[in-house]
């Protein structure tokens, strides 16, 4: 195997950086500074450690929207209004304009809602177990941990049963679609039916409002201002993306982490009060978000060792920062009773997960649902085999193969 190499430019997309990311990351936080990476044609700064990543996240001299900087489109070439919708949404806005959807979205995300939806996660959760059965050997991704955001969203869009077969295919266009070779299949056709799904289901629910979180998004109001229909297909695009993708993967992780630590995995189940806490742990110690999206500077910054200057990219690698002993004692140690717990996987400050604790709710169910069914549940390859997926900022595995147990 390869030695790190970090004076030189750290493919991120490359299966080596995916395979030894932890490898990656205690070597950049034996000398915090600013790294060189990038994407494809995209070059980024790297930041590491806890206090430069936070610090980061909390600047305004750092911002999403590239086009700020750069001026012109946010493409560097031009792109159908589907894909142009995709990085329209709330999370490339900043200031003033990245508020106002936070401030309507956070109107439609109420506590009630949120409780609905708890009460629907312990139904659910049931009853995609009750499709499974003792000696399956199944990719744990597929048959469960996928099918619980996949309802979960289902739900808070208010879809019908006949709904979900298109649903699903639009799940599988937002996510699986959008890399390799299926690009521009996606962008060429794709998309375009499922933003006109997404618009015929906007449609329905102006005429037949119900009792759903999308139904909250296009009746949300401040100031008699409301989304307009872009936005709101913006919107259910990027709670289809971040809802479903960093949920099934936040799940599926836990489940490999839980199993790789078996005196846990005993605490995890005997002791509910436990249960909280050890996602928290989950998210720090192995979440699925291992950096933002590209954050543009403004002006020329000298605060982190190394200038970055006006109009560069730089990334904040939170899956580093989790790891850092100068924020964390025993970083590298999975213990889910750990207090304090400042990790970032939700990122911070502005930019900070609205469905966290949504995330945080259908991974505690799941785990706790998925162990009390199959307390025997073991991976059907040894853990060293399981594929990470190259995927620039996420922490994923390919296929969580597994041999359901009692």
């Amino acid at each position: 195997m390869s030695s790190i190499d970090l004076s030189r430019s750290l493919k991120l997309a490359s299966r080596d950086f995916a395979a030894r990311k932890f490898d990656y990351y205690r070597a950049m936080l034996e000398e915090p500074r600013v790294y060189r990476g990038h994407i494809s044609v995209v070059k980024l700064k790297l930041l590491a450690s806890y206090d430069e990543c936070l610090a980061l996240l909390k600047d305004p001299r750092f911002i999403r929207n590239r086009s700020t900087v750069t001026g012109g489109s946010r493409f560097p070439i031009p792109m159908p209004k589907t894909v142009q919708l995709l990085a329209a949404s709330m999370i490339q806005e900043d200031g003033g304009a990245h508020q106002r959807l936070r401030n309507l979205v956070n109107r439609a995300f109420t506590p009630h809602a949120i409780a609905a939806l708890g009460d629907r996660v312990e139904d659910l959760s049931q009853e995609v177990l009750d499709h499974l059965h003792e000696g399956d050997r199944v990719d744990l991704i597929d048959a469960y941990t996928s099918q619980i955001p996949t309802a979960v969203i289902g739900e808070m869009m208010g879809l019908h049963q006949e709904d979900m077969p298109t649903f699903r295919n639009s799940l599988k266009v937002l996510t699986k679609g959008l890399s390799g070779w299926n690009l521009l299949r996606t962008f060429a056709f794709d998309l375009r039916r499922t933003s006109s799904f997404v618009r015929a289901l906007i449609e329905r629910k102006k005429a037949e409002p119900g009792d759903d979180i999308l139904t909250g998004l296009i009746e949300a109001e401040e100031a008699g201002d409301r989304l307009s229909e872009d936005e709101l297909v913006a919107m259910v695009f990027l709670l289809v993306i971040a809802g479903y993708e960093t949920t099934t993967h936040l799940i599926a992780n836990g489940v490999v982490a839980l199993l790789a630590h078996p005196e846990q995995l005993e605490r995890f189940r005997k002791d509910p009060e436990i249960q909280g806490p050890a996602v928290e742990e989950i998210l720090r110690y192995t979440g699925p978000i291992h950096g933002t999206k590209p954050n543009w500077a403004i002006e020329d910054v000298h605060d982190f060792g190394e200038p970055i200057r006006k109009g560069e990219a730089v990334m904040p690698m939170l899956g580093a920062a989790n790891r850092d002993p100068r924020a964390f004692q025993n970083p590298d140690v999975f213990d889910i009773g750990r207090s304090p717990n400042h990790h970032l996987a939700f990122s911070h400050g502005p930019h900070f997960c609205l469905g966290s604790h949504l995330a945080r709710m259908e991974t505690r169910i799941a785990l706790r649902d998925l162990f009390d069914r199959f307390p025997g549940l073991k991976l059907d390859v040894p853990e060293n085999e399981l594929e990470y997926a190259t995927m620039p900022g996420w922490n994923r595995f390919r296929q969580l193969p597994v041999v359901l147990g009692s």
